[in-house]
C-alpha cells in the first residue's frame, strides 16, 4: 500500500500513462520512418534513429524520475536560476554552435547534441510563474506586468538571433498564460489584429481595384481595423451609440468616394481608406474628453499603431525572415507555387496522408516514406507517418491522445491551491497546445513550415527532454497538494 504523503500514491496516473504511450508510439513510428529497405535494422540498433531515440527515451525516463523525487518547493525556489542559466546558454549558443541548416541553435558535444531553445521553453514557464505567483501581484500595474513581456521576449528575441524564428514563436503562447491570469484581452485582440493585416497587405497589395487606384491590401486592411473599432466599442465597452456612429460615418464617407470615383473623378482608394481609419483617432478622443471613460483611448492607440505597421509590413517580411521562410509563407497564402522547391515538404505530405486511407497501409509498408520522399519525416513531418501507416483512424487516435492529455492538464492547473502550480500548469498547456496545432497544422499545409517537432513523437533528444521536464514538473507539484505540510 502506498502512504497518502507520498509521490507514488498521488502522481495523477492518467497523465502518465498517456505520456508513456505518446512516448513509445513515437518510438515505433521513429523506426516506421526511419525504416531502410536495403539496411533493415533493429528498434535498438544505434546506428539508426530508432536506436538512438531509444537511449533519448531511456534518459528522459530518469530524468522524469529524478524531477519525481524533487522537493517540489525546489522549482519555486531556483526559478529565476534556472532562467539565468537557460539564458546563459542561449547567448553562448550564439558565439559557438556550428551552423546547422542555415541556424546556430544546436551545441554539439561529441555525438550528442542539444538545443538550449527547447530547455528555454521550461524555465521561462517557470519564471513567469513565480512572477506572477508573488504576494500582491497586479497583472494590471505596469511594474508587474512589464517584467512578464521581458521574461518572454529576453529568450525570444535570443533565439531569433540563432535563425530559429520557429523555435522564437512558440514563446508567444505564453500570453496564453498572461490572459488567463487576469492580461486585459484587448492586447490579444491588437495581437490578432495584426496578424490579419499581415496577412491582408501582404497577399492584396499587388491587387489593383478596377477602374481606380489603390490596392485591396490597404484597403481590406484599414477595413479590418475599423470593423475592430466597431466590434470592441459594441461588445466590449457595450456602448452601442458610439459604434453606430462610427460605422454610419464610415459608409456614409465611403458611398461618397465611390461615386465621385464613378462618376467625376478617379480616386486613389489607399489614401481614402487610411484617411478614414485615421479620421476616427480624433473622433474616439473627443469621446473620451466628453465620457471621460478611459477605455475610449484604446481603440485610439490601436488605430494608430495599425496603420503605422501597415506601412512597415513589407519591410518586416523582407528584413526579418529569411528567404526561405519568405517563400513557405507566399506558397501557403497561394502567393506561389513551387512543388519542387519550398513547397516540396509539404505537398509530399500531403501525398503520403492521403495514401493512407481510412485504415492505413500498415506498420512498415508505407511507400512514400520508406522511398524517402517526406523530408524530416521522422523529425518535424513525423504525423505524416502515421497518417500513411494507419491512415485516418490512428491520426485521429493520436489527436485524441493529445488532447486528452491537454485536458487533464487544464484539469490539473484548475485544482491548484497555490498560485505558483496553477500559472506553471497552464503554462505546460499553453506549450503542449501551440506545438501540436502547428506541427500537424503544417503538415496538412494550413499553416507555414516553421519547424518544431511534435511533442514526445517526433525524433530528438532536446524536444523529449524538455516535454518529458515540463510534465514531470507538473506531476511533482501536483503530487505536492496532498503531502504532510
Amino acid at each position: 500500500m502506498f502512504k497518502r504523503d507520498s509521490v507514488t500514491y498521488s502522481i495523477d496516473w492518467l497523465v502518465l500513462l498517456l505520456y508513456f504511450t505518446l512516448v513509445i508510439m513515437g518510438w515505433f513510428n521513429i523506426y516506421g520512418a526511419s525504416y531502410d529497405l536495403d539496411h533493415e535494422g533493429s528498434m535498438f540498433n544505434f546506428d539508426f534513429r530508432a536506436g538512438k531515440q531509444f537511449i533519448w527515451i531511456i534518459t528522459a525516463f530518469v530524468i522524469g524520475g529524478v524531477i519525481l523525487l524533487l522537493d517540489y518547493r525546489f522549482f519555486n525556489y531556483f526559478a529565476y536560476y534556472i532562467y539565468a542559466l537557460t539564458i546563459l546558454l542561449l547567448i553562448i549558443t550564439i558565439f559557438i554552435a556550428p551552423e546547422i541548416k542555415g541556424s546556430r541553435s544546436w551545441l554539439v558535444m561529441g555525438p550528442i547534441s542539444i538545443q538550449p531553445a527547447e530547455l528555454a521553453k521550461v524555465s521561462t514557464a517557470l519564471v513567469l510563474a513565480k512572477w506572477m505567483s508573488r504576494y500582491n501581484f497586479k497583472m494590471k500595474s505596469p511594474r508587474d506586468f512589464i517584467p512578464l513581456i521581458f521574461f518572454i521576449l529576453l529568450p525570444f528575441g535570443l533565439i531569433v538571433l540563432q535563425r530559429e524564428i520557429g523555435s522564437a514563436l512558440v514563446f508567444s503562447t505564453f500570453l496564453l498564460v498572461l490572459y488567463r491570469e487576469g492580461m486585459r484581452g484587448e492586447i490579444l485582440l491588437m495581437l490578432s489584429l495584426f496578424i490579419v493585416l499581415f496577412i491582408l497587405v501582404l497577399k492584396y497589395s499587388a491587387s489593383p481595384i478596377a477602374n481606380a487606384e489603390g490596392t485591396w491590401g490597404m484597403v481590406l486592411a484599414m477595413g479590418i481595423v475599423l470593423i475592430s473599432q466597431f466590434v470592441y466599442t459594441y461588445f466590449f465597452t457595450r456602448h452601442k451609440k458610439e459604434a453606430w456612429i462610427l460605422a454610419g460615418s464610415v459608409t456614409a464617407l465611403s458611398l461618397i468616394f465611390i461615386v465621385l470615383n464613378k462618376w467625376f473623378f478617379t480616386v486613389n482608394f489607399d489614401y481614402v481608406a487610411i484617411a478614414i481609419t485615421a479620421a476616427t483617432t480624433p473622433y474616439w478622443l473627443v469621446v473620451e474628453l466628453i465620457k471621460r471613460y478611459k477605455k475610449y483611448l484604446f481603440p485610439a492607440f490601436m488605430t494608430l499603431v495599425a496603420i503605422g505597421f501597415c506601412f512597415t509590413s513589407d519591410q518586416i517580411f523582407n528584413r526579418v525572415l529569411e528567404p526561405h521562410q519568405q517563400i513557405r509563407i507566399k506558397i501557403l497564402l497561394n502567393m506561389e507555387e513551387d512543388l519542387m522547391g519550398a513547397g516540396y515538404n509539404v505537398n509530399q505530405s500531403k501525398i503520403a496522408i492521403g495514401s493512407g486511407g481510412f485504415w492505413g497501409k500498415g506498420f512498415l509498408n508505407g511507400t512514400q516514406t520508406k522511398l524517402k520522399y517526406v523530408p524530416e519525416q521522422d523529425t518535424d513531418f513525423i504525423f505524416c507517418t502515421i497518417g500513411e501507416e494507419h491512415g485516418f483512424v490512428g491520426s485521429v487516435f493520436v489527436l485524441i491522445l493529445y488532447w486528452l492529455l491537454l485536458m487533464r492538464i487544464l484539469a490539473i492547473a484548475e485544482r491548484q491551491k497555490e498560485a505558483f502550480h496553477r500559472i506553471y500548469a497552464y503554462g505546460v498547456a499553453s506549450l503542449l497546445f501551440f506545438h501540436v496545432m502547428i506541427n500537424v497544422g503544417m503538415v496538412l499545409g494550413v499553416m507555414p513550415v516553421i519547424g518544431i517537432p511534435l511533442p514526445f513523437l517526433s525524433y530528438g533528444g532536446s524536444s523529449l527532454w524538455s516535454f518529458t521536464i515540463l510534465l514531470f514538473i507538473l506531476l511533482r507539484l501536483d503530487a505536492s497538494r496532498l503531502e504532510r505540510r
